[in-house]
C-alpha cells in the first residue's frame, strides 16, 4: 500500500461504495488550499444501506468469543503501525498538522486504542452473587448498532478510539468522519476487514451535520458516540434523548493550567506550547488559562515568548516542521476574531496575532498576558493557538477562578510540592487532569469531562461500561411460593 487515497466515498459492508448523487464535499489540504479529493455526501440509500449492513453482521459478530474478537483488533494494531508512515502522510493531508507530529501521535495512538481494547476482549465478564441456595448472575452484553460521529483535529485516533470499545464488546458501528477530514476513517475500515473483521461490523459514510442528524435518529441505532462542539453536542444529545439511547459525549474546554511559583518553569513552558500549541492549538483539552504565579511571572513569560519564537514554521510534509497551517480559513479567521477581542478588552499581546502570507491557512502562535477571568478570551473555546497567561497570588483564589467556568474537560498542576498538587486537583471540576505534564492521553486511562464538557469516558475500563450493558439473571433452586 502506498498513502494512496481511499478509492471511493464510503465503505459499507466490507468494501467501497460510491454514490454521486450526494453533495459533492472538496477535501483541502490546509497547507496549500488546493482541493486533493471530493467526497459526496451520504444520501439516504447509502445511510439505509450501512445501518443494514451493521445490523445483519452485529450478531455474528457478538456471538464470536472475546478471544477471536481481540484476535481481529490486534491484528489491525500491527497492520496500522507497519503502515504508520502512509497513514500519517494521508493524516497531514486531511488535517494540515506536521508530519513530525502524525507520525507519532495519530495512526500510532489508534493502533494503541485497538491493541489494548483486543487484549480486555477475552477478559469482559460479568459476576456470580450467593443468595443462600439461590443465586444471581450478571452478562455483559453488547448494546448492537453504535454510531461513532468524528471530530476534524485527530480523526484516524477518534474513529480508533471509538471503534476499539464498540467492537471489543461486540458491537457493529457506523461511523461519520468530520466533513473537513473525510479520509483516514476510510483507511481503518479496509485495514480491519484485512485483519479478519466481518464485514458490515464496521462502516464509514460522508456527510454534513444532516447525515448524522439521520444516523441518530434511526430505530436501528442503540448508542451515539460524539466527539465535537457543545452546540452540535446539544443537538445530539436532544435527538439521542428521543429514542433513549446510550450517548458518550467528549466536548470542548476551557481548560485551566495552573503554575505556582516553585514549579520547573522550563518543564510548565513545555507543557503551555504542548497545551497551546501543539496541532496549531487544535485540542479540546488543551489548556489554554495558564495561571501562573505572580512571583515568577515575568521571567515565565519572557522565556515562553523566547521559546515560541523558536517554532518552526513550514510544510508540514517536513518533518522539521513542528507548527502547521490551521484546518480551514473558516477555523483561522474565528481564531483572528478572538484575537482583535483580546486586544479590545485590554489584554497585552506578547507574541503573535496574525494570519501568515503564504499559501494555506498559516497563522502565528499567539501569546497574550494580563488577561483577565472576564475577557473572551478567557471564557470562550478559542481552538487555535492562542495562549493566555493569567496572573495569580492565591491558591483558594486560583482554584475558585479556575472552576469559575461551564467547561470541565482538563486541567494541570505545575509545582514541586506534591502534598499541594494533590490537594489542588482534588478541587479542580474536570474529568482529566495532569500534575507536572500536559495532554498525555494513553488509551489505558479514561478521557472525557465533567459540566459541559461531556458525558461518559473513553479509554480505559471505563470505556467498556458506555459500550455494553448488564443483564442479571436470578436462579432459583428451590419452589416458587406465591401469596394464592
Amino acid at each position: 500500500m502506498t498513502n494512496a487515497q481511499p478509492s471511493a466515498s464510503h465503505f459499507i459492508n466490507g468494501q467501497y461504495v460510491e454514490d454521486t448523487a450526494g453533495t459533492p464535499i472538496p477535501v483541502i489540504y490546509p497547507a496549500t488550499g488546493e482541493t486533493i479529493a471530493t467526497v459526496y455526501s451520504a444520501t439516504p440509500a447509502i445511510i439505509d444501506a450501512a445501518l443494514t449492513a451493521a445490523e445483519a453482521a452485529q450478531a455474528q459478530w457478538a456471538a464470536m468469543t472475546g478471544t477471536e474478537r481481540g484476535r481481529v483488533l490486534r491484528r489491525a494494531a500491527d497492520i496500522i503501525r507497519d503502515r504508520n508512515r502512509d497513514l500519517s502522510v494521508l493524516e497531514t493531508m486531511d488535517t494540515g498538522k506536521p508530519l513530525q507530529e502524525t507520525l507519532i501521535a495519530d495512526a500510532t495512538s489508534g493502533a494503541d486504542a485497538l491493541e489494548y481494547f483486543g487484549g480486555l476482549a477475552a477478559t469482559l465478564g460479568g459476576e456470580h452473587l450467593q443468595l443462600g441456595d439461590d443465586f444471581v448472575y450478571t452478562v455483559r452484553e453488547p448494546l448492537g448498532v453504535c454510531v461513532g460521529i468524528g471530530a476534524w483535529n485527530y480523526p484516524t485516533q477518534i474513529a480508533c478510539w471509538k471503534a476499539a470499545p464498540a467492537l471489543t464488546c461486540g458491537n457493529a458501528m457506523v461511523f461519520k468522519p468530520s466533513e473537513q477530514t473525510p479520509l483516514g476513517a476510510l483507511k481503518l475500515a479496509e485495514i480491519l476487514i484485512e485483519a479478519g473483521l466481518p464485514a458490515g461490523v464496521f462502516n464509514v459514510v460522508q456527510g454534513l451535520g444532516n447525515v448524522g442528524a439521520s444516523l441518530i435518529e434511526d430505530a436501528r441505532v442503540a448508542k451515539v458516540s460524539l466527539t465535537g462542539s457543545v452546540p452540535t453536542g446539544r443537538k445530539v444529545y436532544a435527538a439521542a434523548a428521543a429514542g433513549i439511547k446510550h450517548v458518550t459525549m467528549e466536548l470542548g474546554g476551557k481548560s485551566p493550567m495552573i503554575v505556582f511559583d516553585d514549579a520547573n518553569i522550563e518543564d510548565a513552558i513545555s507543557g503551555a506550547i504542548n497545551g497551546n500549541f501543539y496541532s496549531s492549538g487544535q485540542i479540546c483539552s488543551n489548556g489554554t488559562r495558564v495561571f501562573v504565579h505572580r512571583a515568577i511571572k515575568d521571567k515565565f513569560l519572557s522565556r515562553l515568548v523566547e521559546r515560541t519564537k523558536t517554532a518552526v514554521i513550514g510544510d508540514p510534509l517536513d518533518e522539521a516542521t513542528n507548527f502547521g497551517p490551521m484546518v480551514s480559513d473558516t477555523q483561522r479567521q474565528q481564531v483572528l476574531g478572538f484575537i482583535a477581542k483580546g486586544q479590545s478588552e485590554g489584554a497585552r499581546l506578547m507574541l503573535g496575532g496574525q494570519a501568515i502570507e503564504r499559501d494555506g491557512f498559516y497563522m502565528e502562535p499567539t501569546v497574550f498576558a494580563d488577561v483577565t477571568d472576564d475577557m473572551t478570551i478567557a471564557r470562550d473555546e478559542i481552538f487555535g493557538p492562542v495562549l493566555s497567561v493569567l496572573d495569580f497570588d492565591d491558591e483558594d483564589d486560583v482554584i475558585a477562578r479556575a472552576n469559575d467556568t461551564g467547561f470541565g474537560l482538563a486541567a494541570g498542576v505545575y509545582t514541586n510540592d506534591l502534598t499541594c498538587a494533590h490537594r489542588v486537583i482534588r478541587q479542580l471540576r474536570a474529568g482529566t487532569c495532569w500534575i507536572n505534564t500536559y495532554n498525555l492521553t494513553p488509551v489505558e486511562a479514561p478521557f472525557g469531562g465533567t459540566k459541559l464538557s461531556g458525558v461518559g469516558r473513553e479509554n480505559g475500563k471505563a470505556a467498556i461500561e458506555h459500550y455494553s450493558e448488564l443483564k442479571t439473571v436470578y436462579v432459583a433452586t428451590g419452589p416458587t411460593e406465591a401469596a394464592f
